[in-house]
């Protein structure tokens, strides 16, 4: 049922507005340099504790830094790490998620976003037998498995054969989703198979992974990120894409479907309804992009518009809709469910967007069909300086509140904090320098997640490729 502007826009008077804030994130605020609603004020500002965890120190290593009392360790490598098949681990990590294993164990997936063909990477996905999609497709998802008290790392193919794939979701159930970012089709760019797809990979059961199938149901295209709605089924899905904007998308599940392991590959390849967004503000007037909002606590219905061609035949699937029919966004990104909805990214926009911005993270809420602003960054003037904060990507909610955020900017890449009241606090920043002393240059950060008990934060820095675990003393952060 579509929520009316007259109805939208009468909901929000009553509730001020419509900057009524639901979940545990309230309205959160920026990094340095970043756009805020006046409410909140400055950071720091009529707070009695400060957020984080203090300065970042830097590394004798040059890998990462951190704050005092706070250490890591290298858990996977790509090209010096090994697989438990003898070749080295892949490159080009991205995201992740954290299962529980058994014996105090955690299992995580591991994305490694690489694209074309396999004489293009040094270290592709393995090419396991049973687990390939595509025998020309470079990426795919790997299995690590940490011990518990610092004991030995085994990692496994959980497919191959798949496509640049960059992030993705866990799901309820204990799987996860791996998301294929690109739309190559089959005869191009070296490919056998059509791209663009969602896969399911199970953690727990090699077996399940056998034989992948891509699950058609969701669309074909230049998928980022997927969550998974445990009350209603649905699943929210972003694109990260651009020439238009990309777009977000719900599908909802056929009538009668129940979600679990292994169950979504068995779905027809046009089960259920895939949809994407048409927005509007409180005085119900369509919102063709999010980059419109400019202040946090920024509030837009929510209208789903059925998606023609899922599978993109002949046009993308962003393409087949014109003017008024979508609202779209500039690189939406990661996204985590938590408060009863999903947080989601877009990166940045700049002259394809009606309004430039360093960073965006919203909320929706799927009873009151809303998106809210909820993180705002303006342009970072000198993104070569340490301490502002720009190009979000992989988020993840903390179990200390608020949101750990992945830096996908230029120049200094950064893991940070935001608090529920909207202050923003380093966690981490990459020292290890791929450039030259005169012009550093530093990737960026991916798969931010927590362990399933919260002890240990895990994060990639994506090239050349390595996981790393972060441990020390976390605390509630003040709101």
């Amino acid at each position: 049922m579509s929520l009316s502007r007259r109805e939208f826009a009468r909901n929000s008077a009553l509730t001020g507005a419509g900057v009524a804030l639901t979940g545990t994130v309230g309205a959160l605020a920026t990094a340095p340099g970043a756009l805020a609603a006046e409410e909140y004020g400055p950071a720091g500002h009529g707070h009695p504790h400060e957020p984080g965890y203090g300065p970042l120190l830097p590394d004798p290593k040059g890998v990462l830094a951190l704050p005092k009392g706070f250490s890591y360790r290298i858990v996977t490598h790509s090209g010096v790490t090994r697989l438990e098949s003898g070749e080295t681990t892949p490159s080009n990590h991205d995201g992740t998620a954290a299962f529980e294993g058994a014996r105090g164990a955690v299992l995580l997936v591991n994305n490694h976003e690489l694209k074309g063909p396999r004489q293009n990477w040094p270290h592709p996905v393995p090419l396991t037998e049973g687990l390939v999609y595509d025998p020309a497709a470079s990426g795919g998802c790997t299995v690590v498995e940490v011990r518990p008290h610092g004991g030995p790392v085994a990692e496994w193919v959980g497919i191959a054969g798949t496509s640049t794939n960059c992030a993705g979701g866990a799901t309820p159930w204990g799987t996860w989703l791996t998301c294929e970012e690109t739309e190559d089709r089959a005869g191009f760019n070296g490919m056998t198979k059509d791209h663009g797809y969602v896969f399911e990979v199970d953690p727990h059961d090699r077996r399940a992974n056998r034989a992948p199938r891509p699950v058609k149901a969701l669309g074909r295209y230049a998928h980022e990120a997927v969550v998974v709605d445990p009350r209603r089924g649905h699943l929210y899905l972003t694109e990260d894409a651009s020439g238009p904007n990309g777009l977000l998308y719900r599908w909802t599940p056929p009538h009668g479907f129940k979600h679990g392991r292994g169950r979504l590959r068995t779905l027809a390849d046009d089960a259920g309804v895939l949809q994407a967004t048409r927005c509007f503000d409180t005085g119900g007037r369509f919102v063709d992009d999010l980059s419109r909002a400019t202040r946090t606590g920024t509030v837009y219905g929510v209208d789903w518009v059925d998606v023609p061609d899922r599978d993109a035949r002949t046009t993308s699937v962003r393409k087949q809709f014109t003017g008024e029919q979508v609202t779209r966004a500039r690189k939406l990104e990661g996204m985590w469910w938590g408060d009863g909805g999903a947080y989601l990214v877009s990166s940045y926009a700049r002259d394809e967007s009606p309004v430039p911005h360093d960073g965006q993270v919203w909320f929706y809420d799927p009873r009151r069909r809303t998106l809210t602003l909820k993180v705002l960054l303006g342009v970072n003037p000198d993104p070569g300086a340490d301490g502002a904060f720009d190009g979000p990507d992989n988020i993840t909610v903390s179990p200390y509140g608020g949101l750990v955020i992945a830096e996908d900017g230029e120049g200094v890449q950064h893991l940070f904090g935001a608090t529920d009241s909207g202050r923003t606090y380093p966690i981490a920043r990459n020292e290890l320098n791929q450039g030259t002393e005169q012009e550093p240059e530093y990737s960026e950060f991916t798969g931010v997640t927590f362990s399933p008990d919260g002890h240990t934060l895990f994060a990639n820095i994506q090239e050349p490729g390595i996981m790393l675990a972060i441990t020390g003393p976390w605390r509630r952060q003040p709101r």
